[in-house]
């Protein structure tokens, strides 16, 4: 069991070192509600207004975005099938990468839909800038609108307002649905020339491994209040079941996220942005694993694991104990000294902190936490 534990920690500061070279910004994968649309949106606004992009590539992004959200609410279910699982549910992902935001959308379609689909996309992709627009125009006053936005009109406006193609595949699920995985890029200087290619096998292979280790919810970089009240307005939508344990597991949250805001540090001062962070919750039978992790000072070190160790030790009577010791000792004029928000981890949560660390450089550190409930 042991060996266990460390296999998956190493696992998972591989992710965050995979995601940290991809510069993912987040990962979405279940139920798409006009919450969570809404949340998903406002994460990427302040992630770009962080980095002080431009109003006019700030539109742009924001509208494909509602765009992919909007495909993916509208086909997240299939007609007649009652059988889907989480495992084809919807997903979003959004990274910053070769100078480009890079925004997939996934969905389970029926797959004789497919040659339409093909069709269309190979139609869209085939045009220039004013083809686009006349093409938009004959769409618009000849085709069929159905009730889930037929016609292709949305894919056309991706295309035309990201002035590059959209790159897609599909992935069979069983012999009547597949996945569709769809790709649309905007190029941070925006008098660029057009993307060429996109490799969407990457977000495929995210996919795979997110399904696999059950992951819910990915958000890698800056994060400060603004951000944290949207990670949480996500998370507040989710069916964690019964009520009592969503209140845990919203409490803990909050104490892990806070703690990342409040003791994280930059790896690199001229990066915009909160505290660069990676936060993502994953199911394991009924049990759901909560995971943050951040930077901190390689002389830190000693001091956190001290503590954690500690109030590992302890049983629940002697944590209220502690707890109780802490916020009485007057010679500490903070809870950040006094470390509080560790103690309301473990107690909150019921179970151990696990950790693991990874030197980055001999100044600071890489320290991931686990906490399950």
């Amino acid at each position: 069991m042991e060996q266990e534990k460390i296999e998956q920690q190493i696992n998972e500061l591989t992710l965050f070192e995979g995601l940290q070279r991809e510069d993912l910004v987040y990962v979405y994968r279940g139920l798409f509600s006009q919450v969570i649309t809404d949340s998903i949106i406002a994460l990427t606004e302040n992630n770009l207004d962080s980095t002080g992009e431009s109003t006019k590539l700030k539109k742009r992004v924001f509208s494909i975005m509602v765009e992919c959200l909007q495909n993916i609410t509208r086909h997240q279910f299939i007609d007649g099938r009652e059988d889907l699982t989480a495992d084809q549910s919807g997903m979003f992902v959004i990274c910053n990468k070769d100078k480009s935001y890079q925004m997939t959308s996934g969905n389970v379609v029926n797959k004789d839909a497919i040659p339409h689909l093909t069709e269309l996309l190979e139609k869209v992709n085939s045009l220039d800038k004013d083809a686009l627009k006349q093409y938009y125009k004959q769409v618009l006053e000849d085709g069929s609108i159905s009730s889930k936005g037929g016609a292709g009109l949305g894919l056309i406006e991706m295309a035309r307002k990201s002035g590059n193609k959209l790159f897609y595949t599909f992935e069979e699920i069983d012999e009547f649905i597949s996945y569709f995985y769809m790709n649309t890029s905007i190029s941070q200087q925006l008098d660029e020339a057009p993307i060429d290619f996109i490799d969407i096998q990457d977000v495929v292979a995210l996919h795979k491994f997110v399904l696999q280790k059950n992951i819910m919810l990915i958000f890698n970089g800056g994060l400060n209040q603004k951000s944290l009240m949207d990670i949480l307005s996500l998370i507040n939508e989710q069916a964690f079941g019964r009520l009592e344990r969503k209140k845990k597991m919203y409490n803990v949250m909050v104490e892990m996220l806070q703690n990342v805001v409040k003791h994280g540090v930059k790896c690199d001062a001229n990066r915009p942005g909160g505290n660069p962070v990676i936060f993502y919750i994953a199911q394991n039978g009924d049990e759901f694993s909560l995971n943050a992790g951040n930077y901190i000072d390689n002389a830190s070190i000693g001091k956190i694991t001290s503590k954690i160790n500690h109030l590992n030790s302890l049983n629940e009577e002697d944590l209220d104990d502690y707890y109780t010791k802490c916020l009485l000792n007057f010679d500490i004029d903070n809870s950040k000294e006094a470390g509080l928000g560790l103690v309301d981890l473990r107690i909150k949560s019921g179970h151990p902190i696990e950790y693991n660390i990874k030197e980055v450089n001999k100044d600071m550190s890489f320290i991931l936490m686990q906490v399950t409930i």
